[in-house]
């Protein structure tokens, strides 16, 4: 796909990979809609690299409807990558006690369900795209991790929704190949982050 001149979404935009991803985006011609809580951030990267930003729990539908809306507003909406997601660590049981409830569900609400609310709304908008030369009317990427295969202490919460992403990638994919749409997933390693900076030493 050519970059220049298509509209992408990053969400998590804002720090760590999302913000490598929106710089390397706009560098090469992209235009950027950046999504994420972090307003301050958010709003000086875009300005920097010549995007947007919208301020978004990609988890709540009305806040991805309107990050979507936005991107098609700027142009023609081609590229999705989620970035956002948060690594809380607890163990399964600690010296507190089990591992909060709360914590686990809004894990799992941020970097699963969020990643999936994203990737339907900006779907829907590709969908009506007229096709590039080749065919294609979009294409949606999907940040998983190394701990959807090999979780560490503290990461049962972490690796459930990093496994629940790989494994969602399939059937998305199948759902929206007939509409020239790409769905796929990276896992990747540690690597210095804001997230992995978070980490309990051990993990």
């Amino acid at each position: 796909m050519e970059i220049a001149g298509k509209v992408f979404i990053v969400t998590g935009g804002a720090s760590g990979l999302g913000e490598g991803t929106a710089r390397m985006l706009a560098a090469n011609g992209g235009k950027v809609v950046i999504a994420d809580m972090q307003a301050e951030k958010g709003e000086a990267i875009a300005k920097e690299i010549g995007g947007t930003f919208v301020k978004c729990d990609v988890s709540n539908e009305a806040d991805g409807q309107a990050v979507v809306a936005k991107a098609v507003s700027v142009g023609k909406l081609m590229g999705l990558v989620n970035c956002a997601g948060i690594a809380p660590a607890e163990k399964t049981v600690g010296k507190n006690g089990p591992h909060s409830l709360a914590v686990y569900t809004k894990t799992i609400m941020v970097n699963l369900v969020g990643t999936f609310n994203m990737i339907r709304l900006a779907a829907d908008a590709m969908c009506k795209n007229e096709p590039e030369s080749t065919g294609e009317r979009g294409v949606l990427i999907s940040t998983a991790s190394v701990a959807a295969y090999d979780g560490q202490i503290g990461q049962a919460a972490y690796s459930a929704t990093k496994g629940g992403v790989v494994g969602m990638t399939l059937p998305i994919a199948r759902d929206l190949a007939r509409n020239g749409i790409r769905n796929m997933t990276i896992a990747p390693g540690i690597f210095g982050t804001p997230m992995m900076f978070g980490m309990p030493k051990e993990v």
